[in-house]
């Protein structure tokens, strides 16, 4: 069990309601409490309140199982097994299922006195050279700022922020091609709603790194009082040379340190970044409980049993990713595929007088494919964004130049795109 579970707060569970279950906030099963249940269509069948939107909920089961339950078929999901909720034990009437769903991964941190004992217990001389780099160069080429919203973020300040996280979240899997459903707009309704009273109970927050003000990595976390969740992150994918997702994870393990949570979860499913990071691994469980006297009480409870183990195998086989992509083609069939050039650099004099090239600001709309050419210029050769400047080229093998404080470029495209607009 964990204290202060935020899945099992009135916050949640209320505006769950509020968005899943018309504002009902359903029942109270004595020996599950504090779980509340709400009913599943017209079958003798009730779900736990946060259904799947949940990072992981815990109960303790009372021995005394009253009459509550007399016919009644109870699904938890999501129990992270190191919350050892539930029970395998017999009771009696009382029947129970656990199948095993998602891999889980969390960073246990309770030994570490910081984020330099962490990266040297854990990683090899060159690793932490090659993360700390990344760090490093990111705050070299831009104007870094991190900011931890909990406890307070203005109501305008959060309307914003959100704004900014679909839109990097929409980016992300639009080049991944594949669909999230996170982005689903009942999800993203709720997750909107439900994080702007959390983060004012310290049971929320979102993590932000900001590049001169700009959102360029957002995560939103909840809070336990021993456990931070991670549970939606995204970065721009422009920035994706910088390896904003390492500098987002060490930037959250010195947080949950320094505020003394003793355990990072990067929560259920599977990703290559969280067995990378995580020192321990568990699993995500459904539990279902069922009345053993009455037949249909158990033939519901083996059909979802039989149902979980099957999607788990899918899962395992992997074909849940190939129906993700599968459903973001079918949504996306008229869309034109974005034609990413690819490009060569040239060494040049940083001495070169631009004198007669026109300019060029990446920012505007026109430009934006430039925007990844450029962050590999800066973190090539550990340039400042605040001393960029681009110009179209007359060199017939150029299509622009790249000048920085102390180094120049020329860059050809290939193949040409509609973008460039070479001078007469």
């Amino acid at each position: 069990m964990i204290d202060g579970n935020p899945f099992l707060s009135d916050s949640f569970t209320s505006i769950w309601a509020k968005h899943f279950n018309a504002g009902d906030m359903g029942l109270e099963v004595a020996p599950f409490r504090p779980l509340r249940f709400v009913k599943q269509g017209k079958l003798p069948f009730l779900i736990n309140s946060g259904g799947t939107l949940t990072k992981g909920v815990d109960y303790e089961l009372q021995e005394n199982i009253g009459p509550e339950l007399n016919g009644k078929v109870l699904l938890v999901y999501d129990v992270p097994t190191y919350f050892e909720s539930g029970t395998k034990e017999k009771h009696k009437n009382l029947g129970f299922y656990a199948t095993k769903q998602y891999p889980g991964y969390l960073i246990a941190l309770e030994e570490y006195k910081d984020i330099a004992h962490f990266m040297s217990s854990t990683f090899s001389k060159s690793s932490r050279y090659k993360l700390n780099k990344y760090k490093r160069r990111l705050e070299e080429c831009f104007d870094i700022d991190y900011r931890m919203w909990f406890g307070h973020i203005p109501k305008d300040e959060y309307d914003s922020l959100f704004k900014d996280f679909r839109r990097l979240l929409e980016k992300r899997f639009d080049d991944k091609g594949t669909v999230n459903n996170n982005l689903d707009t009942k999800e993203w309704e709720f997750y909107k709603e439900v994080a702007y009273p959390m983060i004012l109970q310290k049971k929320a927050a979102l993590f932000v790194i900001y590049d001169t003000g700009e959102p360029i990595s957002v995560t939103l976390n909840y809070f336990s009082d021993t456990v931070v969740f991670d549970a939606i992150t995204v970065f721009d994918i422009d920035y994706s040379k910088f390896h904003l997702g390492s500098v987002t994870v060490m930037k959250l393990i010195e947080w949950c340190i320094e505020n003394k949570y003793g355990k990072l979860d990067f929560s259920k499913g599977f990703f290559e970044y969280k067995t990378r990071w995580a020192n321990k691994t568990y699993d995500f469980e459904y539990h279902i409980y069922y009345d053993t006297t009455v037949l249909r009480s158990k033939s519901i409870a083996f059909a979802l049993k039989t149902l979980f183990n099957l999607k788990q195998y899918l899962r395992d086989k992997r074909l849940n990713e190939k129906l993700h992509k599968l459903k973001f083609k079918l949504r996306n069939n008229a869309a034109t595929p974005q034609n990413v050039p690819q490009y060569t650099f040239t060494e040049m004099d940083v001495n070169f007088d631009p004198s007669g090239l026109t300019p060029i600001d990446f920012k505007h709309a026109e430009h934006t494919n430039l925007k990844p050419i450029a962050f590999e210029f800066l973190y090539l050769n550990s340039e400042s964004m605040k001393n960029l400047k681009i110009y179209l080229a007359k060199e017939d093998h150029l299509d622009y130049i790249f000048l920085g404080a102390s180094k120049g470029i020329g860059v050809s495209i290939s193949p040409r795109t509609e973008f460039i607009q070479k001078q007469s």
